[in-house]
């Protein structure tokens, strides 16, 4: 009891101090929603929750969100309008099913996991997990019903090979025309992957070879399709469906897995081989993607996400590849790279990669070239179809499909410090050359960045916290100037574009285009009230602002730092683009530079000011722009002494709360004597009452109770593996203890000496206590006990 009582005042310790520091002034907490964006929490959604999948209807701004056994329509532009839910659940039969494989309740609902517009437009492909057995069916979206058979059932068809069996796998799929092109595992256990034209007559339903040369432990991140027959007329290249995940790579080592990110591509008018290749694909070809900071030499090796764009709406080569990047072994170093399409089939159209063995054939000459897309050229030459492809060719294309050349591009953005998870990119509406973008990264806790990139320049505009409770950000769209940002549980919309992103006026200048003008009176860059097509150019606009002060984004204010000697800090550099950093210090500091931060141990030579510098501009003619100031000075009388004191008050309450557990804990064993001795008294001339447990037929002193070894005293306790304790029986604890264990006492104290009498004279008056205890109201049970059963054992 006293080791219980103990316990209890160390858990209120470990209660009133932290409340205690947290109320010293100076702790904040951080504000949630703000005026500037919506939020669609739970209210909003009520119990529907685990959203996966994100599909907007730009015409009418309706968003459709993929969820846990529903799918719900969100009008964007009305968020004053509740959201309209269609639920779809997994008959209790199926859901029986699944759980005798194995899986859990939760794993066995309809999470759905794909949402895409057919052809017409009016209705949703929508695909489900289905309780481990993935189901699609057909949405209407104008009265938002599902598609019902004649027995008034919802109308599915097999789901696999469109969506995963788990919800916690990666999948990717676009929809062009009635195709779904696909790229998922295949199988109930997730072990095998496909990339597939998913829908369709099944002769056109063409998939990847089951080999690991072709996919070996993918992690599939996103897909696109590259429309360039709408463009080349003359050449009639075919249409081209590109694939981003990570896998394992065998040609760095054949003895460990080193996990790469791919580009792999298949064309559009592929229906597989006519002897070889049989509904496979023909023009499945793969490269890598390199991600690199040469001049730090650092490769972000793991591929997070893809946000494709098409630079100039009429030209489908002018098509881009964003990626977003980490680092394998630093999760939170991030990097953004540009990989045109352009670069892309150059890479295809290079040589194959060779395997190891010497058995391996040369590429075979002439044409068509092997993986090759149609064209007007092979069609001339009577190859208008991959069914007349010649199986020499399809052979080597079926053992080779990874290329020699990588794709490789230098980072955009870098960012340490910040795990991000979602990318999307808007074009700032600039003439033809250089051009301007706005990056919108999501984070793992819920934030929303935005980054300006003028040339090679990158400027942090705002960081925005939007999902509560933290959640990741999962999906990123963009429409009309605003980015709706989508986590497991909500959704928020926040402007994408607008005047106030631009904090300084270099940068309203360059974005003058967008009707945006720098107001010096104010120092903020608000709408422009000149027509469209007058007022100043941005040149004109440009040179204004070298009469004004520098820009803000290289004038950071210094931030004084009170510190004391000894002290270790790492001192932050915000750092955008891969050029150099570096950090202007007092002489004789004691610091070490951590790409970009700067580590500093605080000595007396070592206080003053600090600072961080980044290259910018054009690599022939690099400008110096400020990114960090910070002042570290000692702390003053005043705060030394207020944390001092701050120290001396928490010692002080361990001081107290200790000597107050000594008396306690003195207090209690003179009690406790003192009830033992009355107790004593008290029986003198009396006959001790027999416990239940020694009274019971059939339990002699040394027999077993309920399974465990005792001397038949009731209230015998065992521990469990657990550790808790737990009663041989159910009946009070008795003060006065029974004939049999008076003579086994008094024997052994004859043998073993007093101890032993002392340890249960201790714990009589512990029993007895407990008794006194709980007659107390604060100690009482709030219902009573059931009664206990005997154990089988």
């Amino acid at each position: 009891m006293m080791m219980m009582m103990m316990t209890m005042m160390m858990t209120m310790m470990s209660i009133v101090l932290p409340v205690c520091c947290w109320l010293i002034p100076g702790a904040s907490r951080a504000a949630t929603v703000s005026g500037q964006h919506t939020l669609f929490g739970r209210r909003a959604f009520g119990a529907v929750s685990n959203f996966s999948a994100f599909l907007l209807d730009p015409a009418s701004g309706v968003l459709f969100l993929g969820a846990r056994d529903a799918i719900v329509a969100l009008d964007t532009n009305e968020p004053n309008q509740p959201p309209r839910t269609v639920t779809w659940e997994v008959p209790q039969d199926s859901r029986n099913t699944c759980m005798t494989k194995g899986k859990t309740e939760g794993d066995c609902r309809n999470y759905i996991l794909l949402l895409e517009f057919d052809s017409d437009g009016r209705r949703l492909y929508a695909c489900g997990t289905h309780a481990f057995d993935p189901k699609c069916a057909f949405l209407e979206t104008s009265s938002l019903t599902l598609q019902k058979d004649g027995d008034g059932q919802v109308a599915v068809e097999m789901g696999r090979k469109k969506v995963p069996f788990d919800p916690r796998k990666s999948f990717t799929a676009v929809m062009t025309g009635d195709a779904l092109y696909a790229a998922t595992s295949i199988n109930f256990r997730g072990t095998e992957f496909d990339i597939a034209r998913a829908t369709g007559p099944e002769q056109k339903q063409i998939r990847s070879e089951q080999k690991v040369h072709w996919l070996d432990e993918p992690e599939f991140v996103s897909s696109a399709v590259v429309e360039l027959s709408a463009d080349d007329h003359v050449t009639g290249e075919d249409d081209r469906i590109y694939f981003f995940f990570n896998e394992a790579a065998t040609e760095y080592s054949s003895y460990s897995k080193v996990r790469v990110p791919r580009v792999a591509r298949v064309c559009k008018s592929d229906v597989g081989g006519l002897r070889t290749l049989q509904q496979h694909w023909t023009t499945f070809l793969k490269a890598e993607l390199v991600c690199e900071d040469k001049v730090r030499r650092q490769r972000y090796d793991s591929l997070v996400d893809v946000f494709t764009l098409r630079h100039s709406p009429r030209e489908a080569g002018s098509t881009h590849f964003y990626g977003l990047f980490t680092a394998e072994r630093e999760p939170e170093r991030s990097a953004v790279c540009v990989f045109s399409v352009s670069d892309v089939i150059q890479a295809m159209n290079g040589p194959f990669k060779k395997r190891n063995d010497k058995t391996d054939t040369p590429t075979p000459v002439g044409s068509p070239r092997p993986g090759q897309c149609l064209n007007n050229a092979l069609k001339a030459e009577g190859f208008d179809s991959s069914l007349k492809i010649p199986d020499n060719l399809l052979a080597y294309v079926r053992n080779h499909p990874l290329v020699q050349q990588s794709v490789a591009a230098a980072p955009l953005l870098v960012r340490k410090g910040v795990t991000y998870t979602r990318l999307a990119v808007s074009l700032l509406g600039r003439k033809e050359g250089r051009r301007e973008a706005v990056l919108h990264l999501g984070t793992d806790d819920g934030q929303l960045h935005q980054v300006a990139v003028t040339g090679e320049k990158a400027t942090l505009l705002r960081e925005i916290p939007l999902l509560e409770p933290s959640q990741p950000v999962i999906k990123i769209l963009l429409h009309q100037r605003w980015a709706l940002v989508g986590g497991p549980l909500s959704l928020a919309r926040v402007r994408s574009e607008e005047c106030a992103l631009y904090p300084s006026c270099e940068l309203c200048a360059r974005f003058r285009e967008l009707g945006c003008e720098w107001d010096a009176s104010e120092g903020r860059c608000l709408r422009s009230t000149a027509a469209p097509g007058h007022g100043d150019g941005m040149e004109e606009a440009l040179r204004k602002c070298d009469t004004q002060e520098a820009p803000e984004r290289c004038s950071p204010s210094v931030t004084e730092l009170r510190v004391s000697l000894g002290l270790r800090l790492l001192l932050p550099c915000v750092q955008l683009s891969p050029r150099l950093c570096s950090w202007q210090a007092p002489p004789d500091s004691l610091s070490k530079l951590r790409h970009p931060d700067l580590e500093v141990t605080v000595t007396k030579d070592g206080l003053g000011t600090y600072i961080c510098a980044c290259q910018e501009g054009p690599v022939h003619d690099p400008a110096s722009c400020r990114r960090a100031a910070y002042q570290l000075t000692l702390e003053d009388a005043a705060t030394a002494g207020a944390v001092a004191g701050c120290a001396r008050h928490v010692l002080a309450l361990y001081v107290l709360f200790f000597f107050a557990g000594l008396l306690f804990g003195a207090t209690l064993l003179l009690f406790v004597k003192r009830r033992h001795a009355g107790g004593r008294r008290e029986g003198t001339g009396r006959d001790p009452p027999r416990s239940s447990a020694a009274s019971r037929p059939g339990f002699g002193p040394t027999e077993k109770l309920n399974g465990i070894a005792g001397d038949g005293a009731s209230g015998a306790i065992a521990r469990n593996g657990g550790g808790s304790p737990t009663y041989a029986d159910c009946n009070v604890l008795s003060v006065d203890v029974p004939d049999e264990r008076t003579a086994r006492r008094e024997e052994s104290a004859r043998e073993g000496g007093q101890r032993g009498d002392m340890d249960e004279g201790l714990g009589e008056g512990i029993t007895a206590l407990e008794d006194d205890f709980a007659g107390f109201p604060l100690f009482k049970s709030p219902a009573p006990l059931a009664p206990c059963e005997e154990s089988s054992i």
